[in-house]
């Protein structure tokens, strides 16, 4: 299949090759950090890879020493500075970052899983980042620090709300109160990460071997599998098998199930339908 082109990016680079979607962050010399160009580009491109349905799974990396070092400085800058002068300037302050954290909930929202792979370090916005994934792999360099304490704040876009469903709480605590760093073997006992590689390239390898294998499923059991997991991770027990039940009942294919049993036993790829491309209302001419 050939790759998919896409538009020149800023912050990023993207290709599109058999339907893994990999999403590289571009910028090494500024650490890739997380500039306001970041955040456009970002929430624009899940917009458009969750709407497409070409991609079974995306695959984020990066370049250089560090996968990223958080929050680019000029980013509450200029005219989108956090003004705490006045109540109303406060209050300001509550929906724009609102808005950041829905760029990276659309991570744990988009209709295909997201592989995290990480080298050096992965620094304060970048946690929040890489833990809406669904995957982590990190090479044994790679290090994750709350870094936001250090600077005299609370992290806020998404990581003291999702580590505490990742890793044991008392570990969170350490990490949010100290912004001590967590090495890759320790991030892998506790598991943070999924598996730790000798170097960035071993691991880049590995996460491109679990993309293929993710790729090669049933993409709309797959859509489903990471519905019904996020809400068993939110509802209790009974509520999320009712939603399984009314899941399975929505999504189920004969025709998927004996195809997936079929290629099995012939040792050859299955032959699964894309997910549909999505329209907003905007696009239908109406």
């Amino acid at each position: 299949m050939h790759p998919i082109s896409h538009p020149p990016l800023t912050c990023f680079s993207l290709t599109t090759t058999d339907q893994i979607a990999h999403l590289v962050l571009n910028r090494p010399q500024a650490m890739n950090t997380m500039s306001p160009v970041f955040w456009r580009e970002l929430d624009q491109l899940l917009t458009t890879l969750h709407q497409q349905g070409e991609a079974r799974v995306l695959l984020i990396s990066s370049t250089g020493k560090h996968f990223s070092a958080g929050m680019a400085l000029e980013t509450f800058g200029g005219d989108i500075a956090m003004d705490d002068q006045s109540p109303e300037g406060r209050a300001a302050i509550f929906d724009l970052l609102g808005n950041m954290q829905a760029t990276f909930s659309k991570l744990e929202t988009l209709r295909i899983p997201v592989i995290a792979a990480i080298q050096g370090g992965c620094i304060g916005g970048a946690v929040d980042m890489v833990s809406a994934c669904c995957l982590r792999y990190a090479s044994a360099d790679a290090f994750f620090c709350i870094q936001e304490i250090n600077i005299g704040m609370v992290a806020d876009v998404g990581t003291l709300q999702r580590l505490p469903k990742l890793i044991p709480l008392a570990l969170v605590k350490e990490l949010a109160y100290t912004g001590r760093r967590l090495s890759a073997a320790r991030a892998l006992g506790c598991g943070l990460v999924n598996e730790v590689f000798e170097s960035p390239e071993a691991m880049l390898a590995g996460a491109l071997q679990c993309a293929r294998e993710i790729a090669s499923k049933p993409p709309v059991a797959i859509w489903g599998s990471k519905q019904a997991i996020h809400y068993a991770r939110d509802h209790s027990v009974d509520d999320a098998l009712k939603q399984m039940g009314w899941l399975q009942g929505a999504i189920w294919s004969n025709q998927h199930v004996r195809e997936a049993v079929t290629a099995m036993k012939d040792k050859r790829p299955g032959n699964f339908p894309a997910l549909i491309p999505l329209k907003t209302f905007d696009e239908t001419g109406l």
